[in-house]
């Protein structure tokens, strides 16, 4: 029957009630206590004591945030609250990017004294990307449900300080050389450093950068500086095995991470974007001829 146990083999005892009928304990068919091997137990470790509440409330420091902590947190949620952000993902093989680009930092720092980054090489590719795919350089006005479709590049560039991020904006990427967007964001990034930037100097992005290659990191997701309609996340260049012309080869890649605006930009247009940037990081001299 369902309502008896399994008869114990070593008793030989007849079948004990189950725990809907209660039997004293110590009675027969009684459950017994379980016996252990002493050899087999581990022995039971102290509870450890943790503080009272009023110790937790003495260890906690209230911190005030800073103004421009608080404009950050303000214009992070807005920019939530206002795109629908999606981010694509892709990678690039910039070999030879960065072959040309450690030349050109040594002849430059020679020359002129400049530290050359890699990013004015991104910045170049992202405007000939920009051109084929006007729509990632536009903004988009609600109220009048119209598209403002920029004819121009302002670049805005995330820097790292001490308080947060800070965007200053590099006005007309399409019109400079290397040498001027090298100068142009050292200087930009050492006023940001020291909030010595203008408010002309933070206005006017048609797109945003964030690096974060030099810190480290592959890809991200990076939240839309509004009004943009996409951002850029730089990764890491790092040594990977790939193939390469059919054969595993190791080569620097770099993860691209673009948030769009899916209220206006489809995904197969973010898909047809990076794979444009892609291709021309990936064929410097391309690149450097139409510079």
């Amino acid at each position: 029957s369902s309502e008896f146990g399994v008869r114990s083999s070593e008793t030989g005892q007849k079948p004990v009630p189950s725990s809907k009928f209660q039997v004293p304990s110590g009675e027969p068919g009684a459950p017994q206590p379980e016996t252990r091997n002493s050899k087999l137990e581990t022995p039971l470790r102290p509870i450890p004591s943790y503080a009272s509440s009023s110790d937790e409330a003495e260890a906690v420091e209230r911190v005030p945030i800073s103004y421009l902590r608080k404009r950050i947190a303000e214009h992070m949620t807005a920019s939530k609250t206002t795109s629908a952000h999606v981010t694509h993902v892709d990678e690039a093989d910039v070999t030879e990017l960065f072959a040309m680009y450690k030349q050109a930092k040594e002849e430059v720092r020679s020359a002129y004294g400049l530290n050359l980054t890699i990013l004015p090489f991104f910045m170049k590719a992202i405007v000939a990307a920009l051109r084929e795919h006007p729509l990632f350089n536009a903004s988009y006005d609600a109220d009048k449900g119209e598209l403002l479709m920029k004819k121009f590049y302002h670049i805005g560039i995330a820097v790292d300080t001490p308080e947060g991020l800070i965007v200053p904006v590099v006005k007309h990427v399409e019109h400079k050389n290397m040498l001027t967007l090298a100068s142009e964001l050292q200087t930009l990034g050492d006023k940001a450093r020291s909030r010595a930037l203008s408010l002309d100097e933070l206005k006017g992005a048609t797109i945003t950068i964030t690096n974060i290659g030099p810190i480290g990191g592959l890809f991200a997701t990076p939240i839309i500086n509004q009004p943009n309609l996409a951002i850029i996340a730089l990764g890491v260049v790092k040594d990977r095995p790939v193939v390469h012309e059919g054969a595993i080869a190791i080569r620097k890649m770099i993860y691209f991470s673009v948030s769009f605006d899916h209220r206006i930009i489809d995904g197969a247009a973010a898909a047809r974007f990076v794979n444009a940037l892609v291709g021309i990081v990936s064929r410097p001299g391309l690149l450097m001829a139409g510079v």
